[in-house]
């Protein structure tokens, strides 16, 4: 590529690789992502550092993982001081642009709950907070539903943001005051209580009362499709780098219009592991299978759904996705018509995953199964092949990988892999192991204390340990790629057991801080 290339990132929200037709689904209906994974590599083994929402988002921004840049967990801002490869791109001359849902910042607040969770705690945190008031709360849904919300100049490396705030038919933010330009009071249409018909189980399914040309899914699209016209009119000869986030498929599930009848729920085949009988599973498994179609008392907390239940969110998943897909369609049929595509590298990827019935279990939150942890990955790059790679990589990664396809300095402290070699030679590898984090305020385990577990993925298996719980999980991802045995404290186990702590170990410290560099020999 003789000029810097645009670089245009599409991601989804709670989206796991195999819904999509490229990921081996043959009932969901996904043809643009499908002819993109056609001229793009696939990483069949992308791994998020953490399958949380702002975590793993900081993470891929920031090249940095969760315990290191701050965002440990829903709930705490990343850090404005933060270096980006958002912001590195800029300084290189890059126009960047954030279309959709960001979710760097804190969407909401419900300091009452937090209260109970944390318990006790002291007043002061040891480290010293001295951002100016307001800095965190760009993206609050209050903030935005008072009214329009102008965003600073530099927003984590973008100077462009319109953003998309929330899940679902829920969405606020920019998008709310766009609908209403356009005749609609997204308020009074919003929500299960606006809704034309609500389903069971009633917390996550209902027939949303907005309509399709004002739902979140076209906003984001349309804005997309804005940014890439008037880039190619009015900065043609400037590089970009835009991201096109959508929130859905994340619950609650609503597609409107057309879309909500697109799947038909007794289509939709149960997971291979639906029926997991989770004999030897750590605690929080085998409280939600005991509790198997009670009613939800949170949206938010993960569950163990009946087959009707799970049928039912699943079409309506699906159709979400299709919405998705068809997005993407137009927003690359701009990009050709723009005439930048030649010279524009195309990455696809979601933020993390979602159970979404396998071992009986739905949306995420102390699960370190596939379903969660794994998410799906395209790169189609002007002058690369199409191809499959079956290397470990990470969300961590992109960091690093955009940098180097752009020709741009990353910064001391990035804890990404380049990857982009992959691109040429798919046998390759850039990592033996993925280290996943997850820490939660809420003791979601039963072990009397705020969750912190650790996993590693490496090719051979997959080890999970819980802070303040005696059992854990590992599993031969060869002999039992379903994770349905494990192996955790049997003799059979205890080798690749005892291996894989070993490895955990280090790869901890590997991805201790390395910044700030020491200054002088004190």
């Amino acid at each position: 590529m003789a000029k810097r290339p645009n670089i245009l990132m599409i991601v989804t929200d709670q989206h796991r690789p195999d819904f999509t037709g490229f990921g081996g689904n043959s009932v969901v209906k996904t043809p643009n992502l499908d002819a993109l994974a056609a001229q793009s590599m696939r990483f069949d083994k992308a791994y998020v550092a953490n399958p949380i929402c702002m975590p793993n988002r900081s993470t891929i921004f920031t090249g940095r993982m969760p315990s290191v840049h701050g965002t440990r967990y829903n709930g705490i801002a990343l850090d404005p001081k933060a270096r980006t490869f958002p912001g590195a791109l800029r300084a290189a001359g890059y126009r960047t642009a954030h279309i959709g849902k960001c979710h760097l910042q804190n969407m909401g607040s419900s300091p009452e709950m937090l209260a109970r969770a944390m318990g006790d705690l002291p007043p002061q945190d040891a480290r010293v907070e001295d951002a100016p008031d307001g800095w965190d709360r760009y993206e609050d849904v209050k903030r935005h539903k008072a009214g329009p919300v102008e965003m600073p100049d530099d927003y984590y490396g973008f100077e462009q943001v319109d953003l998309s705030v929330g899940h679902s038919d829920g969405c606020t933010g920019h998008y709310e005051h766009w609908a209403k330009e356009k005749g609609f009071d997204i308020a009074a249409l919003r929500g299960s209580a606006n809704a034309e018909e609500v389903r069971n189980p009633a917390v996550h399914v209902w027939r949303t009362s907005v309509p399709e040309e004002v739902y979140p899914t076209t906003y984001i699209t349309e804005c997309t499709e804005k940014y890439l016209q008037r880039h190619a009119a009015e900065r043609a000869d400037e590089p970009f780098f835009a991201v096109c986030s959508y929130p859905d498929p994340h619950h609650p599930f609503t597609p409107p219009g057309r879309y909500f009848d697109m799947y038909n729920p007794a289509d939709m085949p149960l997971p291979a592991t639906f029926n997991d009988p989770h004999e030897r599973s750590t605690p929080q498994y085998k409280r939600m299978l005991g509790k198997r179609g009670q009613p939800l008392r949170a949206h938010v907390n993960p569950f163990s759904p009946t087959e009707a239940e799970y049928r039912e969110m699943a079409a309506r998943a699906y159709a979400m996705v299709t919405m998705v897909d068809d997005g993407i369609g137009r927003v690359l049929t701009a990009l050709e018509a723009s005439g930048l595509a030649d010279n524009t590298i195309i990455i696809f990827t979601a933020d993390h995953g979602d159970m979404f019935g396998d071992h009986g279990m739905m949306l995420k939150g102390a699960m370190h199964y596939e379903g969660c942890i794994r998410v799906p990955m395209l790169i189609k790059a002007p002058g690369k092949t199409a191809g499959v790679s079956n290397a470990l990589v990470g969300s961590i990664d992109l960091a690093a990988t955009v940098l180097s396809m752009a020709d741009v300095t990353g910064f001391h402290g990035m804890q990404s892999h380049d990857f982009s070699g992959l691109l040429d030679d798919p046998t390759g590898s850039v990592r033996q192991s993925v280290l996943i984090e997850e820490d939660q305020v809420h003791d979601m385990v039963h072990t009397g204390q705020s969750l912190r577990m650790r996993t590693l993925v490496t090719e051979a298996a997959r080890l999970t340990i819980y802070d303040g719980l005696d059992h854990g999980e590992l599993f031969d991802r060869a002999a039992d790629p379903d994770e349905m045995h494990n192996l955790y404290d049997l003799p059979e186990g205890s080798q690749v057991q005892a291996a894989m702590m070993t490895q955990l170990a280090h790869e901890m410290m590997a991805h201790g801080d390395h910044s700030p560099r020491p200054t002088a020999f004190a």
